[in-house]
């Protein structure tokens, strides 16, 4: 089998890489790709905010409540093989980290979604009308006025001219 030389097939090859490359560099450029990252860092610096309230605030605490329970040593060894230890109570202390996490994300987003209602209920002005549609109105008006026709006759009119 021969070769390809740049000619033939390479120079297609590198038309393509440059196109995804650009392509990329449009994908990494829109906003969403940015407000994904700043969500991904802050929700890092958030999560280690919530497991230090839990491990160091919370589960303390609870531990004290429970008759100095130390739930980062609380679980249960098993008496054969090589003897592991089922710590459950690393287990207990990360659903309560779990569900604050998830508490506080439901609080912030009501939160947000409260500030769009309230933007979204705030009515627009409306717009002003151009000036030469303020002065059309106007002829209109004035001319209704000259006509001397009332509604009435208008409709009389009306209904003969679609009986014939």
């Amino acid at each position: 089998m021969a070769k390809k030389s740049l000619k033939d097939g390479g120079v297609a090859a590198l038309k393509k890489t440059g196109g995804f490359i650009t392509e990329f560099k449009e994908f990494i450029s829109k906003g969403n790709v940015m407000d994904l990252a700043v969500g991904m860092i802050i929700g890092a610096a958030f999560t280690a905010i919530v497991n230090s309230l839990v491990n160091d605030i919370i589960m303390p605490f609870m531990g004290m409540i429970m008759a100095g329970i130390n739930f980062t040593t609380l679980g249960v060894t098993i008496p054969w093989g090589n003897k592991p230890f089922i710590a459950f109570g690393n287990f207990i202390q990360n659903i309560i980290t779990f569900l604050l996490t998830a508490l506080c994300i439901f609080i912030m987003i009501k939160v947000i979604n409260a500030f769009k209602r309230k933007k979204e209920e705030e009515p627009a002005a409306p717009a002003a009308k151009p000036d030469d549609v303020v002065l059309l109105e106007e002829i209109r008006d004035l001319l209704k006025a000259q006509s001397g026709i009332d509604d009435e006759t208008k409709e009389a009119v009306a209904s003969a001219v679609t009986e014939d």
